[in-house]
C-alpha cells in the first residue's frame, strides 16, 4: 500500500485548508486511515481517525469542531479538511493506514504513512 499526502500550504490564521491523502497498491475499503501531524522539534501526535466505512471517527481534543475527516472509497482517498486554522496547527502532516476495521490513535498501529505535507499557518 502506497501512501502520497499532497493539498499543505501556507495559510493565514482563521483561514481553512484541506489536506488530502491518496492511497494506491491495494483495495481501500479494507483499511482503516488517520493523520498525524509532527510541528518543528515535537514528535508526531495524533489529529484524526476513521474507520473502513467512514461511519466512525476520532479526533484529538485540540482539533475536535474544527477539523473534519472523511474518505471516499471509490477514490481511493481520505481527506483532512481544516478550519478555524491556528498557529499551533502548524506542522507536517501523515496520512497513514492499518488494515482491518479498528483505528487507533497510537502511531504504532498503522502499517503504512505517507510522505507528510507541510501546513504552515501564519498569525
Amino acid at each position: 500500500v502506497q501512501l502520497q499526502a499532497y493539498g499543505g500550504g501556507f495559510v493565514q490564521a482563521g483561514d481553512s485548508l484541506r489536506v488530502s491523502c491518496a492511497v494506491s497498491g491495494h483495495t481501500f475499503r479494507h483499511y482503516g486511515a488517520a493523520w498525524f501531524r509532527q510541528a518543528p522539534g515535537k514528535g508526531r501526535e495524533f489529529v484524526g481517525a476513521i474507520n473502513w466505512s467512514g461511519g466512525d471517527t476520532y479526533y484529538a481534543d485540540s482539533v475536535k469542531g474544527r477539523f473534519t475527516i472523511s474518505r471516499d472509497n471509490a477514490k481511493n482517498t481520505v481527506d483532512l479538511q481544516m478550519n478555524s486554522l491556528k498557529p499551533e496547527d502548524t506542522a507536517v502532516y501523515y496520512c497513514a493506514a492499518a488494515p482491518g476495521v479498528g483505528v487507533s490513535t497510537a502511531l504504532g498501529f498503522y502499517d503504512y504513512w505517507g510522505q507528510g505535507t507541510e501546513v504552515t499557518v501564519s498569525s
